[in-house]
């Protein structure tokens, strides 16, 4: 796109309001297809690009592999033509607007991992030419985009608010949540300057219905991490209230239930047996690193991960306690974890404490089954590599072999009626038997 810095954000500007522009979203997983999709329904050439085979030959088929992604759009989107994938970085150089959709997990030590999005900013960099705007959406510290991706964009000599623009906008998929579509959820935006920010809100304007621009790169960053801090922080609060109240011999579920009754002022959070998905066991980590570095601890966020960390091992004590007062040690028992997905209705078994409860049944010399009706066989985790390959287990031959179940995952479905009926112990870690109104000797609240 030649001319002026002005002359070139005025075209992608008119390219974006006549839906002519082309856009690549980089990285098809759990936000990154969603948000490809979108792009494809509001009217936009649309290219997915990933680097893994295996997904990409499964979208080729028209199968997205996740449930909150079903066959019908995925495939009237590749039938409009509208939509394609490929693995070919060097088609993002035919692109008017880029964004990066890629992973941000923890390293080995609990650090943020940059990794993908350094290579996805690295690939990015090889096909870069004037007029294009970059889009980074991943969870990510706030700084990263300007400290971390904006140098690898421009190693090569272009500048960014010159020859290209970048924005952050922070996906906001809640998978397994059929209210809201991708085009329904307010986009928070941030430019690196104002043209990066007036793109950026033009490309997302035209696919949702609300965008939400904020003064930086930074605030846009915070923003999300601010969204699920809240929520880990909440759910710690719940954990914690239930061990006080359990020692006090009351139900939280029922405490907190009564207290949301409230119309102002309160909000429901609910205990279980820990916390999974991308969001909240990990997004936290990226803040309270940051603010380490920025000489501001957040010592009440570091205290609600490690108390959300610490709920697995509570729900393996309290399983352990149920068996005695059964007559049962736990080395030597079989027992069925109920869900491995970290929340209902979802494949995703991301940070699911489901895992790292059945490694902890097992490190007690006990034998851990597994039945999920969204997740045939475990993929390779790994930080849970004695997992890998391990398939859930027919209900009814599991509940018949069991010693004990644990209701790790709520998912709807499962006929509780007959795990309570058939289990000689049920450890309900989700209040899923309360809630259906099924009580017994064998229930145990946890």
């Amino acid at each position: 796109m030649s001319g002026t810095a002005p002359d070139r954000v005025a075209a992608l500007r008119d390219r974006l309001a006549s839906r002519s522009a082309r856009i690549a979203v980089v990285g098809l997983g759990y936000a990154g297809l969603p948000m490809a999709l979108a792009l494809a329904e509001a009217g936009f050439a649309t290219l997915g690009i990933d680097a893994c085979p295996t997904r990409l030959r499964r979208l080729a088929a028209g199968d997205s592999g996740m449930r909150h992604v079903p066959q019908p759009p995925l495939r009237a989107a590749q039938r409009s033509g509208r939509f394609a994938t490929t693995g070919d970085w060097r088609r993002l150089s035919a692109m008017d607007a880029i964004l990066i959709c890629v992973p941000t997990p923890l390293g080995p030590h609990g650090e943020p991992d940059l990794s993908a999005v350094e290579a996805a900013a690295r690939s990015v960099a090889w096909h870069l030419h004037p007029g294009q705007l970059v889009v980074l959406e991943s969870t990510t510290w706030p700084g990263t985009t300007r400290e971390v991706v904006q140098p690898i964009l421009e190693a090569a000599g272009l500048r960014c608010g010159e020859d290209f623009w970048l924005a952050y906008s922070p996906e906001r998929e809640d998978p397994g949540n059929a209210g809201f579509r991708t085009a329904d959820i307010p986009r928070v935006v941030g430019g690196a300057d104002a043209a990066s920010l007036h793109l950026a809100e033009a490309l997302y304007g035209a696919v949702v219905r609300q965008t939400v621009p904020v003064s930086s790169l930074e605030a846009a960053e915070a923003v999300k991490l601010t969204e699920n801090v809240f929520r880990a922080v909440n759910i710690a609060l719940a954990n914690e209230l239930k061990l006080a109240y359990g020692a006090m011999g009351l139900d939280a579920w029922e405490v907190t239930a009564a207290a949301g009754s409230k119309p102002f002022g309160y909000m429901p959070f609910f205990p279980g047996p820990g916390v999974g998905g991308h969001c909240i066991p990990v997004d936290p980590v990226y803040l309270t690193w940051r603010a380490r570095h920025a000489g501001a601890p957040a010592r009440f966020v570091e205290l609600a991960c490690e108390i959300n960390a610490a709920m697995p091992a509570h729900t393996v004590r309290s399983l352990d306690a149920a068996l005695q007062c059964h007559g049962r040690k736990l080395a030597g028992s079989r027992v069925l974890v109920l869900g491995a997905a970290y929340k209902p209705g979802i494949e995703d078994v991301r940070e699911s404490p489901a895992l790292r409860i059945m490694e902890l049944i097992e490190a007690r010399r006990g034998r851990a089954l597994y039945h999920d009706p969204h997740v045939p066989v475990l993929p390779a985790l790994a930080d849970h590599p004695t997992l890998e390959g391990r398939r859930s287990q027919p209900l009814a031959k599991a509940l018949a072999r069991c010693h004990a179940v644990v209701i790790v995952t709520d998912h709807d479905g499962v006929d509780y009626d007959a795990v309570c009926a058939a289990a000689p112990l049920v450890l309900d870690t989700r209040n899923a038997c309360a809630r259906r109104g099924l009580r017994g000797r064998n229930i145990v609240a946890a």
